[in-house]
């Protein structure tokens, strides 16, 4: 079982890194909502581990990948939901656009005012999601992509010794994921939050909504045409 396990956590790690969508929603989220909000949003992709691993246990997956149409459904709705994701990112960025323009043209004067009769901070029109909606995003986002759910029905059973309690074996491997996956997504927040002073500035965040907007769309883009073919 130590084997297994030790060998599991091996190919998890390398999964774990591999740019996606968690990435881009965790970095979206930390540089939008800071730390907290980023953090949430991990133990929401992180649940989402769970699902998907309690359905393998159930045979779910095993559905969706005999059926082309329930996949491809998942896929779409998936798919759909990236996109959005994106298009919000790229509607921020326009704001902190329209936001640098309207502190341009106040410098000569006054500053405009803020929510509480302060002066506004450029790029103020990015609304913060709070921590629920942050593990909301997170979770719909691990949910509705079923590549995951492929991901465990064919990689988990190759670490689950025979003989061993298929259900338990399951969640403890889905454990050790959802673990790294915190743990990588978390360190990726810190970073964000220690460079947030750089990050902040306009147009470094501008472009960094720009970014992760168009990666957000991109990755759904390329999982709504692989769902048409």
């Amino acid at each position: 079982m130590l084997t297994s396990l030790i060998g599991f956590t091996v190919v998890a790690a390398l999964l774990t890194i591999s740019p996606g969508p968690d990435f881009a929603v965790v970095l979206r989220t930390a540089l939008g909502s800071g730390r907290r909000a980023a953090l949430c949003s991990a133990l929401g992709i992180a649940t989402g581990c769970f699902v998907w691993g309690l359905a393998g246990a159930a045979g779910l997956t095993a559905m969706l990948a005999a059926s082309r149409a329930a996949y491809d459904a998942l896929r779409v709705a998936g798919a759909l939901y990236l996109v959005w994701l994106g298009v919000q990112a790229l509607r921020a960025a326009r704001r902190q656009r329209a936001g640098e323009g309207t502190v341009e043209r106040g410098a000569a004067g006054a500053a405009p005012a803020g929510p509480a009769g302060g002066e506004a901070p450029a790029g103020s029109a990015a609304v913060p999601v709070g921590p629920g909606r942050a593990f909301r995003t997170g979770l719909l986002t691990n949910v509705l992509n079923p590549k995951v759910g492929v991901v465990y029905l064919s990689l988990l059973p190759q670490f689950i010794p025979h003989g061993a309690p298929v259900v338990g074996t399951t969640l403890l491997l889905v454990a050790v994921h959802a673990a790294l996956g915190v743990l990588w997504l978390g360190g990726i927040t810190l970073a964000v939050h220690r460079a947030r002073a750089v990050l902040q500035r306009p147009g470094v965040r501008r472009r960094l909504d720009q970014a992760t907007g168009g990666v957000l769309v991109a990755l759904g883009a390329a999982v709504g045409l692989e769902a048409a073919r």
